[in-house]
């Protein structure tokens, strides 16, 4: 037969039980003899009120209150009863035995002679009734001292159980101590010592399994925990050897790329991101030849950009390389990293690399989201094999080639789309103001020559007159587009744009320019400042061609939106939106650069009373959506 085990458990219930049991039962005992002393207790305060009743009904007899001794005799009764029967509505009982049994007779047997009598026939004379009370009274004395000789007794019993609750209660926390010390403290002082010898550098502590319960199997963890850190321990120089290792790889993988980084950050043009990846490519991957080459856009043939230790017949050879001439441009659906090993001279797919004393070629393709670029090619005079983490490394360096490729082609593009947008900001602003001067000038000159031909020598005064005043204005034209030319903006706000504006007009118009900006807003992209501070520079123009002011004034608010107003004190206008014409030049630009705004321009003048122009831009929500094809718009 197998060993019993008992769990923790299982061992305190089998030590508690036995003393709640007697605790339990002693309970019991002493809960039955309190409700033994209640009665009895009771059953003494009846018999003393039966003795108070007898002398209640002697005193009616002897004083003559007939009336009242029916009444006392029936309470009488009823108390001689309730001994008798008991009360079941409290606990009253008389503790019955033969003596008490004998009284409680003599006591109804005088109750029958007194009520027979002195109660049922009173007589005349009360002779005697006091000896007969007295009698009476005595033997109900008598009972009385026989039911307090059982509650004596009961009081014993009761003091007993008391001390044996109490002596139990004592033994029962000294088995109980005993037992936890015996089941849970030495179990868990033995696993203490064991840990503070773990702490001190014993591997070896081990604790005995002295029981069979949940300590136990704790025990049997520990020890196997200690035997797991003996075997760690043991074999932590090697495990650290190793991590040392690991880390100084990855080390070294981040050291190459970020060395790979700065050069893709650093390089201007192709030839010198070409030259300088490939021989960061040699060093990085310890190859003895690295060839890069850039594919077509239909991958059918491979350009050689740069090469780093191939000899130079291998360089010339493959300076171009159709698609499946050659294993190394060989391009397929899913372009992966492979390793080619060369086994034989006689290929003509690999007659190049065989005659350089090569063994094995590693080519990584060139992928830029999905699409192939090119490819790395790396040769090696020996046969050898790639790791994962050797491969991660490969692709990880050809993907920040194809990024700084891409990089390059972006910023050549954004290059010339940049200076085809100055070019048509040029032609724009030349057709918007000088060509319209240039065409007056030659309606002038066509004047002038029928004038000539007329003679009429007042009407060629007239025409040179407007001839000079169109060539003023052109060349006033020329300063202010040299001017919105070298206008610069800020990032943050444009306020220093309006100001470097302002004096730029004063100095050119010799008028005074105040500027007042109100509020805090969100900053204008560069974009837009430029679109608005061409809308203010044709508006002070305009106040310099037109408006014979005194003083001119620029207020900006910033809140809720951005709005700018340019006003004047001069002379003013009659001014109707509907009737814009080829004669309101500067009007009409301004107009079609806040419409490609999305914003509103309003112009209101009173005629002797200046005029206003007020630009409001749209919401920061709809100006931001609007930001992207301000270029264009330019």
């Amino acid at each position: 037969m197998g060993r019993k085990h008992w769990n923790l458990g299982v061992k305190l219930a089998l030590v508690g039980t036995p003393f709640l049991l007697l605790a339990l039962l002693s309970i019991a005992a002493t809960l039955w003899v309190s409700w033994q002393l209640d009665g009895g207790a009771a059953a003494v305060n009846e018999a003393g009120r039966m003795r108070m009743q007898a002398y209640r009904m002697s005193l009616a007899v002897g004083t003559g209150e007939i009336a009242a001794v029916p009444q006392l005799a029936a309470e009488f009764e009823r108390s001689l009863d309730v001994l008798r029967h008991g009360d079941p509505e409290r606990p009253l009982f008389v503790p019955w035995d033969d003596s008490v049994r004998q009284r409680f007779a003599q006591v109804e047997h005088d109750w029958l002679q007194f009520r027979g009598r002195w109660i049922a026939a009173p007589p005349a004379a009360v002779a005697g009734l006091r000896d007969d009370v007295a009698s009476f009274t005595s033997h109900i004395d008598v009972l009385v001292a026989g039911i307090e000789s059982h509650m004596s007794r009961w009081t014993a019993l009761l003091h007993l159980l008391q001390m044996a609750m109490m002596a139990l209660a004592v033994l029962g926390a000294a088995v109980l101590l005993y037992t936890g010390y015996l089941f849970v403290l030495e179990p868990v002082n033995l696993l203490k010592q064991a840990i503070e010898r773990i702490e001190g550098g014993d591997f070896g502590a081990r604790v005995e399994r002295v029981t069979s319960d949940e300590f136990g199997t704790l025990a049997e963890g520990f020890n196997g925990m200690a035997a797991h850190l003996q075997s760690m321990y043991r074999h932590l120089e090697s495990k650290v050897s190793e991590k040392t290792a690991q880390l100084e790889e990855k080390r070294e993988r981040l050291e190459n790329l970020y060395e790979v980084t700065a050069l893709v950050a650093k390089a201007t043009d192709i030839d010198e991101l070409a030259q300088g990846f490939v021989r960061s490519v040699a060093r990085i991957s310890r190859a003895d030849g690295v060839a890069l080459r850039w594919s077509d856009q239909a991958n059918q043939r491979y350009l050689m950009l740069a090469a780093e230790g191939l000899p130079v017949a291998m360089v010339e050879g493959e300076q171009c390389v159709n698609a499946g001439d050659c294993h190394c441009g060989a391009p397929s659906d899913t372009p992966q990293l492979r390793v080619i090993p060369i086994r034989s001279v006689a290929d003509a797919n690999l007659q190049h690399c065989a005659l350089a004393g090569f063994e094995t070629v590693v080519s990584v393709p060139i992928r830029l989201h999905e699409r192939l670029m090119g490819e790395v090619d790396l040769f090696f005079h020996a046969q050898i094999s790639l790791s994962a983490a050797e491969r991660s490394l490969l692709e990880a360096l050809a993907s920040h080639l194809a990024s700084a490729f891409e990089n390059l082609r972006l910023n050549a593009l954004e290059r010339e789309a940049a200076v085809a947008q100055e070019r048509n900001l040029l032609a724009r602003e030349l057709h918007d103001s000088i060509a319209q001067s240039l065409a007056f000038l030659k309606i002038q000159v066509q004047l002038m020559r029928d004038a000539q031909r007329s003679g009429d020598a007042r009407q060629v005064d007239k025409v040179l007159d407007e001839i000079d005043i169109g060539v003023r204005e052109c060349y006033g034209d020329v300063r202010e587009l040299l001017l919105h030319f070298r206008t610069r903006t800020n990032a943050e706000d444009i306020e220093p744009a309006l100001i470097t504006t302002l004096r730029k007009f004063e100095h050119q118009s010799g008028l005074t320019a105040t500027l007042q900006v109100q509020g805090h807003g969100m900053p204008l992209s560069p974009d837009l400042q430029i679109q608005v501070l061409h809308i203010v520079q044709e508006a002070l123009s305009n106040v310099r061609k037109h408006a014979r002011a005194s003083q001119v004034w620029v207020d900006v608010q910033q809140q809720p939106q951005w709005r700018f107003e340019v006003r004047d004190d001069g002379r003013g206008f009659e001014h109707d939106p509907s009737t814009l014409d080829e004669t309101h030049v500067g009007l009409r630009i301004m107009q079609e650069r806040a419409e490609r705004l999305g914003a509103t321009l309003e112009v209101l003048s009173t005629p002797q009373r200046g005029t206003s122009v007020i630009l409001t831009l749209p919401p920061p929500v709809l100006a931001q959506a609007g930001a992207e094809p301000l270029a264009q718009a330019a």
